[in-house]
């Protein structure tokens, strides 16, 4: 049996990433994937691109998060260049629009906080009424205002999961769906994974598998404090192109449909919609712009995001089980330049990267670390 360097468990867009970013440095590498019955990240993500406001408390996120949207252009050229699709990369800016002079305070507090922490290199800027109405027009006239960014922009993310998912078969990564890990074994020589009557063995394992990486880091030694959040999603009828720019609570693709959402909620495992959800992502829609009071909505789903304790990634190379990574993330599309470009080759072992460092469990619990694979 041939022997990958490195099996990645979870086949979503934050596994497929770093699978490719190894596969661009040579590596044998094999992606084992749930299937569709999985509790799937990638259903319910918007296709931001997203950096205004995120890391607030943590700067060093911030600032991942800002290297990350710089490595896209050439993801995607990437991407391009060995399957041909286009994952409809916009880095023009974004907006976050605000209903009440409460959540402006709130925004333009957190930016004020974070342009600070990273030494002013931080560009945004705050606009009223009046300006914001100026550089967007359609908004409604329950806007207050709202904060606009040049970091900011937007993917398709089926196209990037596709795009990906080529890429990596071109490359010659071996994707085996339909199989669950449920037990991994430790050896002189790397990791057994079990999934039914089934069995894997490779070097280095890394996993990806979303909220599954609780009960399979747990093997390992390692608490891995990840739990379910369900956001839902509304996508509208296709529409003229009428929005030029991603908000965070409206965005139109490529295709002309529309997605409404950003939502929060914390049901445990439950994936599903709620009326009065949707009421309220489609009530909040009409308010940012109003002409789509009379649009037809065609589809409506919710999905599980991955948050950890503290909602920011986790990125850990575990020292009891050396040769076994752990990785969490909720912005998988957003941060998928930087884990195939500079994650991958960390996991790799090209070279230390030290940015990686302030994403360690080690943030969570002090406790020592023991290998429990047989």
């Amino acid at each position: 049996m041939q022997k990958p360097d490195v099996i990645i468990v979870g086949g979503g867009l934050v596994g497929m990433s770093i699978a490719y970013g190894l596969a661009l440095l040579g590596r044998q590498v094999s992606v084992l994937d749930e299937g569709d019955d999985a509790f799937r990240a990638a259903r319910g993500n918007f296709g931001l691109l997203w950096v205004q406001g995120k890391g607030y408390g943590m700067s060093p996120y911030a600032q991942w998060t800002r290297e990350s949207v710089a490595l896209w252009p050439r993801l995607e050229a990437s991407l391009q260049a060995d399957t041909g699709i286009d994952v409809h990369l916009r880095q023009s800016g974004g907006f976050q629009l605000c209903l009440t002079d409460d959540e402006m305070a709130e925004e333009s507090r957190r930016l004020l906080w974070l342009r600070e922490a990273l030494a002013g290199d931080y560009p945004f800027e705050l606009l009223d009424s009046a300006q914001l109405r100026a550089r967007l027009p359609g908004v409604g006239p329950s806007v207050v205002g709202g904060c606009y960014s040049p970091m900011d922009g937007h993917v398709n993310p089926l196209k990037l999961l596709r795009a990906l998912y080529a890429a990596c078969r071109m490359r010659g990564v071996k994707i085996i769906n339909g199989h669950r890990v449920s037990v991994i074994g430790q050896f002189a020589s790397g990791f057994e994974l079990q999934a039914g009557e089934q069995r894997w063995y490779a070097g280095q394992i890394v996993l990806a598998a979303g909220l599954g990486n609780r009960q399979l880091g747990a093997q390992l030694g390692m608490d891995v404090p990840v739990h379910p959040n369900r956001g839902q999603i509304l996508v509208t009828e296709r529409l003229k192109p009428f929005l030029h720019y991603p908000t965070t609570y409206v965005r139109q693709t490529d295709e002309g449909t529309v997605q409404l959402g950003d939502s929060h909620e914390s049901l445990g495992f439950d994936d599903g919609t709620s009326s009065a959800v949707m009421a309220d992502i489609a009530r909040r829609a009409v308010q940012c712009f109003p002409q789509l009071d009379q649009v037809r909505l065609v589809r409506a789903w919710g999905a599980l995001r991955v948050l950890s304790a503290d909602g920011f990634p986790i990125y850990e190379a575990s020292q009891a089980c050396p040769g076994a990574f752990v990785v969490s993330c909720h912005s998988g599309v957003t941060l998928a330049a930087i884990h195939a470009l500079r994650l991958a080759p960390w996991i790799a072992g090209e070279f230390d990267d030290p940015a990686v460092l302030p994403f360690s469990l080690q943030r969570f619990s002090q406790k020592k670390e023991v290998c429990h694979a047989g």
